[in-house]
């Protein structure tokens, strides 16, 4: 046995983080901060340092023109009161997701605790449980085959040991390995019991990273992919991207990406040489999006919905034929889903297209809708059992004729239920249902089946509910129908084609009907057959009775005919209100759009009339100038004139003499 260096508690932890970046007291903690991290990390770390050790800020605000000690303080105002604790949190855990070994590397004149650890090459990294969570660091261990002691990664984690042997709850399997950062909005994909990930997003920047967790032995590793020399594919980061597996390479379709390009593109991932390409389609290709839905059905790809890079939302309908690599735009008939994003979809019987969910600007929505890939025909179905509430940035997959949805949320929570959909009868259940702090009640997380000693298991990763994860949670799921299915292989064109043509009202008018017929049989028969003498006067009885219920069925079916006939004719009208109204709302729009100009052109007419009094007035002051300037002349004039003709003349005493 041997003596290793385990986890610190807090707050030693955060002062050996700390010490680690600078704020040891033997230089500058600036001049160490900005060495090792970018500027915003940096102040970020000074704030936390601050907040942890002297609590919230009350110095008073520096002048802005010392712009370093102004920026200081800002970001340590910013902080509130945080308190200590969690101030301490937030500094260990962005210096982990900055430099993964800084424990490694910490400083050794800090005192730790020490335990025992075996001297082999298969040792296991320790863990610190606080509040039920693992907190994964570095231990030493020596190897067998050579005299040198090596440090492992604080990465290298090891979760609490639970087997998979419940079901019907989400379970953390134990997991070793490097972590990938946690993130949300990736893809995620399953092929030969590997879970692969890629791309996601991550305090608001987009990740371009591939990682695989081997379902078998549920380790994490790090792919180090690279694009193909003869392809001018680069390694995009992304984020809302679909991860679709193909033979022994994976489809990376679609995403929300820094440079968005025109088109969607399609990456292909080759997994025996770990690189990446692009592949080159023809056709019409779908305008680039995020949160689109992609499946593949036989050789095709599906792609329906998401978010443009304007903003926009859509619910437009694409296929991908694998094979040909030619895009097709679909122009289905029937009534879409509304333009949506970050929604689920699913393949029954490959046949029928289902989309739940998703949201919008404003709203979440709960609605389902099916598509007939046969007639190219959507239908809104009733949904039966506990329907979900609506949600947006749920995780979905389906096994046999079960649709299993997990996480999501709508403007204000997120959702902690995982509910089941059988396909067949379009009915919902609640499966299970978790506590909101675990990341299964999360957005933008991922799910996907594999499975273990030979059951299915659903497999989640990530999301954010609150804060970013890369936790992995399996479930074991038991579910059976108990219901007879409505979708089925030989009458699925009639019950689409009845689905798409009935409404809410004339279901549950004819549900109601066919309860009250077969209520009406079964007193007909107790009732009559103890006054009936004979099987014929019963069967006689029994007709008769039957065709009134016919005719009463009949009459029923017409009002229902109407009634369909209504809302045609009050959806035409709707839609004609809805033109008028973006009509009106165009108008609208170039009116004010001419008040802003006619408002600018008052405004510089304002200007013009200030300029011309302004000038009129110097004008009136040179006029005033110009006069006093030609008095001024005219008087001196005659004042030189007087004087001359003065000279000239003889003075007056002198003539009086010569007389």
């Amino acid at each position: 046995m041997m003596r290793g260096s385990s986890s610190l508690q807090y707050p030693d932890k955060f002062y050996s983080a700390a010490s680690y970046v600078g704020f040891d007291g033997s230089s500058s903690p600036t001049k160490a901060l900005t060495s090792k991290f970018a500027k915003s990390t940096a102040l970020l770390l000074y704030s936390l340092y601050n907040q942890a050790t002297v609590g919230p800020c009350n110095i008073p605000e520096p002048s802005t023109w010392k712009i370093v000690e102004h920026s200081k303080w800002a970001s340590w105002n910013q902080l509130g009161n945080m308190s200590s604790t969690e101030a301490m949190r937030l500094f260990v855990k962005i210096l982990e997701e900055e430099d993964p070994g800084w424990y490694s590397r910490a400083s050794s004149s800090v005192v730790e605790p020490v335990i025992d650890v075996q001297m082999n090459h298969d040792s296991k990294v320790e863990l610190v449980r606080e509040n039920g969570k693992s907190y994964p660091e570095t231990k030493t261990i020596s190897t067998e085959n050579r005299n040198q002691v090596v440090t492992q990664d604080k990465d290298v984690v090891v979760e609490s040991i639970v087997p998979i042997g419940v079901y019907d709850q989400w379970i953390a399997p134990q997991i070793s390995g490097q972590r990938p950062r946690p993130r949300y909005e990736h893809g995620a994909a399953v092929v030969q019991d590997k879970l692969y990930i890629y791309g996601g997003n991550h305090n608001g920047r987009y990740l371009g990273d591939l990682h695989v967790l081997d379902l078998r032995s549920w380790i994490w590793s790090k792919i180090n992919a690279m694009a193909e020399v003869e392809s001018s594919s680069t390694l995009t980061r992304c984020a809302g991207n679909s991860l679709i597996p193909w033979g022994n390479k994976l489809l990376s379709v679609a995403g929300h990406s820094k440079d968005p390009s025109e088109i969607i593109q399609v990456k292909m991932f080759d997994l025996q040489t770990s690189t990446w390409s692009t592949l080159k389609t023809s056709g019409k290709a779908p305008v680039s999006r995020g949160g689109q839905t992609a499946n593949l059905v036989g050789t095709s790809l599906v792609i329906f919905g998401g978010q443009d890079a304007k903003g926009t939302l859509l619910n437009d309908l694409h296929i991908l034929d694998l094979e040909t690599m030619t895009w097709d735009e679909i122009d289905a008939i029937g009534t879409p889903p509304s333009p949506r994003s970050d929604h689920t979809a699913a393949i029954h019987v490959e046949r029928f297209l289902l989309i739940f969910g998703g949201g919008s600007h404003a709203t979440c929505s709960n609605d389902l809708h099916v598509l007939d890939l046969q007639t190219m025909e959507w239908s809104q179905p009733t949904q039966l059992g506990a329907i979900p509430t609506p949600r947006a940035g749920h995780a979905g997959v389906a096994i046999g004729e079960y649709w299993f949805i997990v996480g999501g949320g709508d403007t204000k929570s997120g959702v902690s239920e995982t509910v089941v959909l059988n396909m067949s009868t379009l009915a919902w259940s609640v499966l299970t249902s978790v506590e909101r702090p675990i990341p299964v009640a999360s957005e933008g997380l991922s799910l996907v089946v594999s499975s273990y000693n030979g059951e299915d298991v659903l497999v989640s990763f990530g999301g954010y509910n609150g804060h970013y994860n890369n936790e992995v949670y399996v479930l074991k799921p038991s579910h059976i129908s108990t219901l007879q299915p409505k979708i089925t292989e030989n009458s699925i064109s009639e019950s689409v084609y009845a689905t798409q043509n009935a409404t809410k009202a004339t279901q549950e008018v004819e549900f109601e009907l066919e309860a009250s017929q077969e209520g009406k049989i079964r007193e007909i028969v107790m009732d009559k057959h103890d006054a009936a003498k004979s099987k014929g006067d019963l069967i006689a009885v029994l007709k008769a009775e039957k065709h009134e219920l016919e005719s009463s069925l009949s009459k029923e079916r017409l009002n229902a005919l109407q009634l369909k006939q209504e809302l045609a004719d009050a959806e035409t009208r709707n839609s004609e209100l809805y033109t008028e109204l973006q009509s009106v709302r165009g108008q609208l729009a170039a009116e004010q759009s001419r008040c802003f100009k006619l408002e600018v052109e008052v405004a510089e007419l304002g200007q013009k009339l200030q300029t011309i009094g302004t000038l009129q007035r110097e004008l009136e002051l040179l006029q005033r100038q110009k006069a006093a300037s030609e008095q001024a002349a005219l008087s001196a004039k005659k004042r030189q004139g007087s004087g001359v003709w003065g000279w000239l003349a003889p003075p007056p005493n002198q003539s009086e003499d010569d007389d």
